[in-house]
């Protein structure tokens, strides 16, 4: 069963209907990474009710049991049908062995309370034992070599053929590891999801992904200022204190915020930003109303300065067969 092509809308519309044959991933989502349990219930119901029909998940998160209980109530109270909706999940860096693949979806799928994903995802090219939550020490990790992404991927493939998920892909993966993952499989990997804002604006990764028909979501497009302490470095800079950004969006009379998501959709990208406080979640799906100048788009492309926010160093522990240079080919 080959995946069924992907368009995407900036529709969010209550009463978007897409076929079920002609499927629409709106350009616009609700992140749930760090979304703490207790608010994410609130935030997901909130974004579904202001027009949001894109969810974005992962059992990483450690929430989507609650994001599946306010889906769930969404669709009881006739809110949205589960046509109208796209959800998205994926594979955590434990599961990538073959047998290991369908038991993790299933547990997803039932967390949720779903019975089909429409985008399933692999969350790292890194892959540790089925046991190992977080790995602490050299045997809880599977390098690359014992554990290749395409055994992972074929499994992957054939959850598509058993109808739990309509569509495939990936997440983190460089150019490298997305042309040959493109070489070997059947169906092929219909959406990588990045780290994309206008610091790492990854052109490359934009080009590649365009001229083989692969869509791109970005994660952390508003720089991800909320993530953990632990994963932050000294003097990173403040991408929502730019003032480059500052000044296109005094010119708009918007918010930074609203400037960077509008940034990246009209490259075509896909969004996903993360709140769970009422105001923000809408202020975000306003941004599909902003539109950016030509002179707007040159100012924000000078910003480039290849920063990741979200560097993978922390697969680069002792004992760990990863490096950073590893998983970005860089």
């Amino acid at each position: 069963m080959d995946c069924i092509p992907i368009t995407f809308t900036v529709e969010n519309a209550m009463d978007l209907q897409p076929d079920s044959n002609d499927p629409i991933i709106p350009i616009i989502g609700l992140g749930t990474w760090k979304s703490k349990p207790g608010q994410v219930y609130t935030a997901v119901k909130e974004a579904i009710t202001a027009g949001y029909r894109h969810i974005d998940c992962a059992p990483a998160y450690d929430n989507e049991s609650e994001v599946g209980a306010a889906i769930g109530e969404m669709i009881k109270a006739g809110t949205i049908t589960r046509e109208n909706l796209w959800v998205t999940s994926k594979l955590w860096n434990n599961a990538h062995q073959p047998d290991q693949v369908l038991p993790a979806l299933l547990k997803t799928l039932h967390d949720l309370r779903l019975d089909y994903l429409d985008l399933f995802l692999i969350h790292w090219p890194v892959a540790f034992k089925a046991e190992v939550s977080y790995p602490r020490s050299r045997e809880d990790w599977l390098s690359l070599t014992e554990m290749p992404i395409i055994d992972t991927w074929q499994a992957m493939e054939a959850c598509v053929g058993k109808g739990v998920v309509r569509h495939i892909g990936v997440s983190n993966f460089s150019i490298k590891k997305l042309d040959d993952l493109h070489r070997q499989a059947t169906i092929p990997p219909a959406m990588n999801q990045v780290e994309m804002h206008p610091y790492l604006q990854q052109q490359a990764m934009l080009d590649y992904c365009r001229g083989q028909g692969t869509m791109v979501t970005a994660y952390s497009p508003l720089g991800s200022g909320d993530r953990p302490k632990a994963l932050k470095s000294a003097g990173e800079p403040v991408l929502l204190q730019d003032p480059v950004l500052q000044g296109i969006a005094d010119r708009h009379r918007c918010a930074v915020s609203q400037v960077l998501l509008a940034w990246a959709m009209a490259r075509g990208v896909i969004v996903i930003p993360k709140s769970v406080e009422p105001k923000r979640i809408r202020q975000n799906l306003d941004a599909v109303k902003v539109e950016l100048a030509s002179e707007d788009m040159a100012a924000i492309a000078g910003l480039d300065r290849g920063h990741r926010y979200v560097d993978g160093s922390f697969w680069q522990t002792e004992g760990s067969p990863y490096t950073m240079a590893g998983i970005w080919d860089e």
